[in-house]
């Protein structure tokens, strides 16, 4: 007992792991670091559209390839299950040498002595071989309603791909949105930055004089120290956003990229439908109804499975045998053979495994009646939010174009000298805030449409997408389905 003791601590000891060479394997990780950021797929070589943004945050987004290679993996998984459904056939070869004879004797149960001489009916060198097709007709159910459950499966990983797809998208056209504002207005907020960092120096300048009233002067350079502030907290929103962008579509943070600013449109897009169709169409097409139902087939397939468990079951074999022996008779044969077994115990378990399937069945249906109301209430939100942005953007865009004008009156007065340094520089800051904010209204106006395709289920791609598509090709048909098909509600069978 002490010597395997002593054996097990010694080994215990020699297992005792040894510390990372931190040097090598940061090092690796560093040549990891330089092949991403010297990727060709980082290359931008012109000003990425809203389109391209997309395309390639669906084409090199880490999530999406996890999700579309899930759905790989139970596709396979499917057809490794159809597999126990196939008869089993089992081919053997046996080789048998002996130094001497395998003989024997026989001895008389009655008298107890020997009746017959020692004699052998087997070679010393023998070769058998059998190929044996065998079929457990239970076991093959049971494997079918399995590969109906893997099915099931495929199905499920299939809608959770699509709905990662539909949120890698969303959040592209939020931060793209975001994005644009920032390369709209960054020289503008340079300029304004600049304009009131000249105010400051000549406010100071002037309080130093000691001829103007010091209140005043103050209370200029405090107004012209928040417009500074200001700026430069909307310079870090807007540069924060690009990196953002810069993330989804999962380029390193050093790239530099430009986007291509688009044409502000006044026309707003049209609600596709009534509410109650709207509503229909999203308890059609959800992906997360579409997991509960195919979740509730599942659950229709184990009732099932547990009753076959329950049955006996039947297995038959046949098979095709030689055997090199030349004592053998008959050296060539057949045999059939057939066999009923029941585990008697299945009888009992069959009534707990259906009451806690049908268990299972109740949580579906509550989560059922939970996700319709949860579907129906973010339809009606969605529309509503719609709606709403397609109001504030007209409010804002009438503000925006107020403000432009006043600005230009502003600036032909500052050069008659009729207005002073800092109205300049608060009117301008306000423009500048103006323009972020129609852009912001803009891009949530547009969001909150896309927001309302995604809260009733409906692809905001609209075409089956695959891992060979180009980021061109990809942009171009995501292009052509918002430009073209994304007004029209599918039609629901």
């Amino acid at each position: 007992m002490r010597f395997f003791l002593m054996i097990v601590l010694l080994l215990s000891g020699c297992t005792t792991m040894e510390p990372l060479d931190m040097d090598e394997e940061i090092g690796v990780v560093y040549l990891q670091k330089e092949v991403i950021e010297n990727s060709k797929d980082n290359i931008i070589e012109r000003p990425i559209t809203l389109y391209e943004a997309m395309a390639r945050a669906i084409v090199f987004n880490l999530d999406e390839e996890v999700e579309r290679r899930e759905t790989e993996y139970r596709n396979l998984l499917k057809k490794l299950s159809e597999t126990g459904i196939w008869p089993t056939l089992v081919g053997s070869v046996n080789s048998g040498i002996r130094n001497n004879d395998a003989g024997s004797r026989s001895r008389s149960l009655l008298s107890g002595r020997e009746s017959l001489e020692p004699s052998t009916s087997a070679e010393r060198d023998s070769q058998s071989a059998d190929l044996t097709l065998s079929l457990d007709i239970l076991e093959s159910a049971i494997s079918y309603i399995a590969s109906k459950e893997a099915e099931a499966e495929t199905y499920i990983a299939h809608e959770r791909h699509r709905k990662v797809l539909n949120r890698i998208i969303e959040d592209v056209r939020t931060a793209y949105g975001r994005a644009v504002s920032a390369e709209r207005t960054f020289e503008k907020l340079l300029e304004l930055e600049s304009l009131a960092e000249e105010a400051l120096f000549q406010a100071y300048e002037l309080e130093n004089t000691r001829k103007v009233t010091l209140l005043p002067t103050l209370s200029y350079q405090r107004d012209l120290i928040k417009v500074k502030a200001d700026v430069q907290r909307i310079q870090e929103e807007l540069i924060i956003s690009k990196y953002q962008l810069a993330a989804l579509m999962n380029l390193p943070p050093n790239i530099r990229y430009k986007l291509e600013i688009p044409t502000r449109t006044e026309v707003v897009p049209m609600l596709p439908a009534s509410v109650d169709q709207l509503v229909k169409t999203a308890l059609y097409y959800r992906s997360e109804m579409r997991e509960l139902l195919y979740t509730e087939n599942i659950n229709d397939e184990k009732l099932e499975r547990a009753f076959y468990e329950s049955l006996p079951t039947f297995r038959t074999v046949f098979g095709a045998n030689y055997d090199t022996n030349e004592f053998l008779f008959n050296q060539q044969w057949y045999n059939f053979s057939a066999n009923v077994s029941w585990d008697l115990l299945s009888v009992f378990k069959y009534p707990i495994k259906k009451r806690a399937i049908f268990a299972e069945r109740r949580v579906i249906e509550a989560r059922k009646r939970a996700l319709i109301m949860a579907v129906m209430t973010q339809v009606h939100v969605a529309r509503a939010k719609f709606v709403r942005k397609a109001q504030e953007l007209r409010a804002i865009k009438q503000g925006n174009d107020v403000q432009s004008r006043i600005l230009s009156l502003i600036d032909a007065r500052h050069e008659a000298k009729l207005v002073g340094q800092q109205t300049l520089v608060k009117e301008k800051l306000n423009y500048i805030l103006s323009e972020i904010n129609y852009d912001s209204s803009y891009a949530d106006m547009q969001n909150s449409y896309a927001n309302l395709y995604a809260a009733m289920g409906l692809d905001n791609y609209g075409f089956e997408i695959n891992s060979n598509m180009s980021v061109d090709e990809l942009a171009q048909k995501l292009k052509e389905h918002w430009e073209e098909r994304a007004v029209v509600l599918p039609k629901i069978r």
